[in-house]
């Protein structure tokens, strides 16, 4: 049989761990860079130099290095954009990501923005803040992991899910902080505790139905 012919062997969650840590260090990687040289003229040619993009260096890099200016210059507007979506997916929350647990897990960031709206001040309370980054980076996770009806990956979907519990667990090790932080009412504190519970539960049963459709799929090969 041609190699062609031979069938795509199907990634389990493990080897999409490994593809998508890397993947985040390369992003990293890059956030550093870009901060670090953000100011430079030439920055996009010393960011693909020390990418290790070397097809993106020269004349080659020049279409290439046109359209990162222009699209920098796109967010730069955006955010300055007083009337800009502050949580940058609204627009796309609607009509994309339909999946009821990816949904909860957006209402839930929408829920904590106006929690702290209504306790008012929470600059500079480190539970506070990173309370709200793990919900939106777990709502972030769940977009990735749940967006394809058809999950052709599901070693993927795993993968992402297992990132969004995390995001989950650390958000909920952070409650009590917050409530030690701020004036959180018992019942406010009740609401958010249900909310993450409820998303972490939705995730540990999809991420077991999700490896029971991977086992047949692998032992069916």
């Amino acid at each position: 049989m041609a190699e062609d012919d031979e069938p795509e062997k199907i990634w389990d969650e493990y080897e999409w761990e490994r593809f998508l840590q890397q993947q985040e260090r390369k992003t990293e990687r890059y956030m550093e860079l870009l901060e670090r040289y953000i100011d430079d003229p030439d920055r996009d040619q010393i960011i693909a130099r020390e990418m290790g993009w070397h097809h993106l260096l020269g004349k080659e890099g020049a279409a290439w290095e046109e359209k990162v200016e222009s699209l920098f210059e796109e967010v730069f507007e955006e955010d300055r954009d007083p009337e800009a979506d502050p949580l940058g997916c609204l627009e796309q929350a609607e009509g994309v990501e339909s999946h009821p647990l990816y949904e909860a897990s957006f209402a839930l960031t929408v829920w904590i923005n106006q929690l702290f709206a209504d306790l008012g001040d929470v600059q500079g309370k480190p539970a506070c803040m990173i309370l709200s980054h793990h919900a939106s980076v777990a709502s972030a996770k769940l977009a990735a992991a749940l967006s394809d009806e058809d999950v052709d990956e599901i070693g993927m979907t795993i993968a992402f899910l297992k990132r969004g519990l995390k995001s989950i667990i650390t958000a909920l090790d952070t409650t009590a902080q917050v409530r030690a932080e701020t004036q959180m009412s018992p019942e406010q504190s009740a609401g958010l505790n249900e909310r993450l519970f409820h998303i972490r539960d939705g995730i540990i049963t999809l991420m077991g139905q999700y490896r029971t459709e991977l086992r047949r799929r692998i032992d069916s090969q």
